[in-house]
């Protein structure tokens, strides 16, 4: 079920509102800075902690909230503790410094494989806390702006308790079902993603050989049936072989891999993101991992 900021949907706990709401955020990369803002813009009590040495300070001292020195001291009091790192291991790691207190309900916005988000909340549904997976989807831009598409599974009253959060983060809210089934949605939607870039990296180098103006080419492209939000987002920097990252390659294949061995043990072969799982290896190995996943046309060039 999909819904937007504008729905009516009231929490089952009336104090999850931004004005008491105590929050605790772990992972100030190029997602999680923006998002956090977001937070603090909204008014929740908010506390931050991330690896890099300075960046929540430089984050308390600009948008507010406080810096913490640790995930423990980050998540004292906190009602609500969310997770923005870059994969099941990070996770883990910052959870299990974070003595999370019994009713705290743990939502983590990471990208990781679907098992590895159904053994957590099951460990965690042990000591008492509550857990959503709420990956996202929209890169930075949306991030920044909070309009990203949030997926969420978990319980049902737990998604209901977080909707003030989520609003603050996004302007697609879907609840998609049980755990599992929202980090599922998160990889298939990025594996169709990857492969729609390496098949515009393939056509941008076409293009450039054949000496066709580029900006004609992108109206063109825009008004056809090869129009996609790819094409939008990466179709200039292909071009213009500029990657400053909105989504780092790296992560882009961190999501294929995880999405091509959750297909495997549903006896589905992702053949065309398998395909593609080449291409955005090869140009890991050519040092674009910390790059925009546009620098996939490396490795077709």
């Amino acid at each position: 079920m999909a819904s937007n900021k504008s729905d009516d949907i009231a929490p089952v706990r009336a104090e999850l509102g931004p004005s008491r709401t105590a929050v605790a955020f772990f992972g100030l990369g190029i997602m999680g800075g923006p998002m956090a803002a977001n937070l603090a813009r909204a008014g929740f009590d908010l506390s931050v902690w991330t690896r890099s040495d300075g960046k929540a300070e430089r984050f308390a001292s600009e948008y507010g909230g406080r810096a913490a020195a640790s995930p423990a001291k980050a998540a004292e009091g906190a009602e609500v503790t969310i997770t923005m790192v870059p994969d099941a291991p990070e996770v883990e790691a910052v959870l299990a410094e974070a003595d999370l207190a019994e009713g705290t309900l743990v939502i983590d916005m990471s990208t990781i494989a679907p098992s590895a988000a159904r053994s957590l909340g099951e460990r965690l549904a042990e000591r008492g806390v509550e857990f959503l997976e709420a990956p996202v989807s929209g890169s930075r831009p949306k991030a920044e702006d909070g309009t990203l598409t949030i997926m969420v599974g978990g319980e049902r009253a737990a998604f209901e308790r977080a909707r003030p959060v989520f609003d603050a983060l996004g302007e697609r809210i879907v609840y998609v079902g049980p755990q599992g089934h929202a980090q599922l949605a998160k990889l298939l939607t990025n594996t169709m993603g990857a492969v729609n870039a390496a098949a515009l990296a393939e056509v941008v180098i076409a293009v450039q050989r054949a000496g066709l103006d580029a900006d004609a080419f992108l109206e063109v492209a825009a008004g056809s049936a090869g129009n996609s939000t790819v094409l939008a987002l990466k179709g200039r920097p292909m071009l213009d072989r500029s990657f400053e990252p909105l989504f780092k390659l790296e992560h882009m294949l961190k999501d294929v891999r995880h999405c091509i061995a959750e297909a495997e043990t549903l006896g589905v072969e992702l053949r065309l993101g398998s395909f593609a799982e080449g291409f955005y290896a090869e140009a890991d190995r050519r040092g674009h991992g910390e790059e925009d996943f546009a620098a996939v046309i490396t490795a077709l060039e």
